[in-house]
């Protein structure tokens, strides 16, 4: 079969396809036919950087050598284990080695940028039928962050104020609509290019970065959900509400590692002294989250938003698209 595969760090260019064994799946795994795979930022873990994270993934050569980790395709055979498919149903969902694993190893993939991938049955769940395999790949990595940085991390309510900067973007299309979905006021930040889109998901009202800087509005909230990093923390705390939280999930900066830690700790250093609550977290894959997006995308509730479609033998072109930056909603390959 074929399949992406990299053996050295380095630009988008280092992936190639490949002739690859076809995956056979274990006691309680399924063999999906892929239909289409989207793509994550995580998956530039090609390029190798930060340098320290490969203490993780491999020093001098990557360890793990398949890329992507959201699929959404037919089952072609199913673990001796495996209760809640056969073959034949249309699932999606995340092609992952180990779902249990700790911290970022969870999110070591299977690869799904090729035409077969087994999956653990516990990271996938059927396809809504309203639904394509391309906007059903889009949800799994983007969604997760976006429902659970708003809702665990965020602790957002019904009645509640939320900003999501970045609102146009892969885990901001899901924020804007999943927001709207519990209950809240949703205030999206984006370009003037985007503005249309963010309004049509659900936003209650749209902010032109490039006219309006939101930090210096006056306008306080509950919540805000930044996927963007572009501002200080002190310009963002000042339009939280005295008890309000910051959910950080995302950086565009260009600040760099060192500079992204000192942001942090600097934000956990203010929480301590304060009682708004500033700071990020690290998404897992939930079996349990994914049903709750299959319902609310079932329900219309949110719907996928896809900016670009590539083939699998285009894959380097969809790497250096996501690493361009300013993608409206997500991209996906299409099998």
């Amino acid at each position: 079969m074929k399949a992406a595969v990299y053996t050295s760090y380095g630009p988008p260019d280092v992936v190639q396809i490949q002739d690859v064994e076809k995956p056979a799946p274990s006691d309680n795994e399924v063999l999906i036919q892929i239909r289409a795979a989207a793509v994550n930022p995580l998956d530039m873990v090609i390029k190798g950087r930060p340098y320290l994270a490969r203490l993780m993934t491999g020093v001098r050569a990557p360890k793990v050598t398949r890329v992507g980790v959201d699929v959404a395709g037919q089952v072609e055979a199913v673990g001796r284990h495996v209760t809640q498919f056969k073959p034949g149903d249309a699932v999606f969902g995340t092609c992952l080695r180990d779902p249990h694993a700790a911290g970022v190893n969870v999110w070591v993939c299977q690869g799904a940028f090729a035409e077969y991938v087994c999956a653990p049955e516990l990271t996938v769940v059927p396809k809504p039928d309203n639904l394509t395999f391309e906007q059903a790949a889009s949800v799994p990595v983007a969604a997760f962050t976006a429902l659970q940085g708003l809702r665990d991390k965020g602790q957002l309510q019904p009645g509640q104020a939320v900003l999501i900067n970045g609102a146009a973007g892969g885990v901001g299309t899901f924020a804007v609509q999943i927001a709207k979905a519990f209950g809240a006021a949703v205030t999206g930040v984006c370009s003037t290019s985007h503005v249309e889109l963010v309004r049509s998901i659900g936003a209650d009202q749209v902010i032109d970065y490039t006219l309006e800087d939101f930090t210096k509005r006056g306008r306080r909230y509950d919540l805000v959900f930044d996927c963007v990093g572009n501002h200080p923390l002190s310009a963002l705390r000042r339009v939280l509400q005295s008890q309000g939280r910051l959910v950080m999930v995302g950086d565009q900066s260009g600040r760099g590692p060192l500079g992204l830690s000192a942001r942090l700790i600097t934000a956990l250093v203010m929480s301590r002294f304060s009682s708004q609550q500033l700071g990020t977290f690290l998404a897992r894959p939930s079996k349990g989250d994914l049903i709750i997006l299959h319902d609310l995308l079932a329900t219309g509730k949110v719907t996928p938003v896809i900016e670009k479609r590539y083939r699998l033998s285009e894959v380097s072109e969809a790497l250096r698209s996501l690493e361009a930056g300013h993608t409206q909603g997500k991209i996906v390959l299409t099998l």
